[in-house]
């Protein structure tokens, strides 16, 4: 942050309202360990106003209604408002409206967009108070995620490269081939991230982390120059097979999928599976395999990627 231009009142910020889309998204994407990640064009979309009044309202409408907090303990707000400590801006009160259509719990960056939610629209209610570069934004959201692989793509649109330097964590966007055609198969059931990454080993073999950094280097080509490369491109033997016995259908389609040609991976923590197919028709006949040998219900989502990342408007 570039510091604070003005030292505004709560009363001051009152009045001014935002329109914030975030887009889902997936990590990993096989190889690409807590460093690669992809912006998907499925969106939640809040509408953000800052009160006279104190304290937070909060509305969730679609995914995540009746479930979710709607108080200051919501992900959004407790976004702002660590945005707004961070900026040493007093939090004014707060309206907010979520119309949700991100799963949450099954690897599609539900979280991460919720928390990219929040910085974006404190940038906003902010505008010409405080400036936010955007490695700034990106620190914010990885402080309150952990990790930026998910909440890179969210910010920024397209495929995502994220690392973590002495001063923070930083990313590289590049544009994917108009051939790629992702598939999202969603199930019924949720996944915990933190079970997830419970199950991951702190050290792996030398041979199986060759056998990575080479797969991730070549992923990141087969999405920007040469889709056909996407089945070799997506293997792994880093985090997914680790994670399996969590989640043995996801485990037991992909292993189905990928049998029959079709590049399938876990999305981010799971249960959700990926395919990254380099033609539309083969979205089709992996969405058919699936319904014909799913033991549950699997919804299929034909997904485009999303280009643009996080957008503010003010309301």
């Amino acid at each position: 942050m570039t510091g604070t231009l003005v030292a505004p009142t709560t009363t001051a910020l009152a009045g001014r309202a935002v329109q914030v889309k975030v887009p889902a998204t997936s990590a990993n994407l096989g190889p690409g360990f807590d460093t690669l990640g992809l912006a998907l064009a499925r969106y939640d979309e809040l509408e953000i106003e800052a009160t006279e009044a104190a304290g937070v309202v909060v509305e969730v409408h679609g995914v995540g209604e009746g479930e979710v907090p709607l108080d200051a303990s919501h992900l959004v707000v407790r976004s702002i408002a660590h945005t707004f400590e961070r900026a040493g801006v007093a939090l004014p009160g707060l309206k907010l409206v979520a119309h949700n259509t991100i799963p949450h719990g099954r690897g599609l960056g539900s979280s991460g967009a919720a928390i990219v939610a929040g910085v974006v629209a404190a940038k906003g209610l902010l505008e010409g108070v405080v400036d936010f570069a955007a490695d700034e934004l990106l620190e914010l959201a990885t402080e309150l995620e952990g990790h930026p692989d998910n909440v890179a793509p969210a910010l920024f649109g397209g495929l995502t490269i994220a690392w973590v330097t002495p001063e923070g964590p930083r990313h590289k966007k590049l544009i994917v081939h108009r051939g790629v055609s992702p598939l999202v198969l969603v199930p019924e059931h949720e996944m915990s991230t933190a079970l997830a990454r419970s199950l991951q080993p702190e050290s792996v073999p030398h041979e199986d982390a060759v056998f990575n950094v080479s797969r991730s280097a070549l992923l990141v080509a087969a999405l920007i120059q040469s889709p056909e490369l996407l089945f070799q491109a997506t293997e792994d033997k880093l985090h997914q097979h680790y994670r399996a016995a969590a989640m043995p259908e996801t485990d037991r389609l992909i292993r189905a999928l990928r049998e029959a040609g079709h590049p399938a991976v876990v999305s981010g923590a799971g249960p959700s599976i990926l395919v990254l197919t380099s033609d539309p028709s083969e979205r089709a006949a992996a969405t058919a395999l699936v319904e014909g040998v799913a033991e549950t219900v699997w919804q299929a989502l034909p997904l485009a990627v999303d280009f643009k990342g996080a957008t503010v408007q003010s309301a």
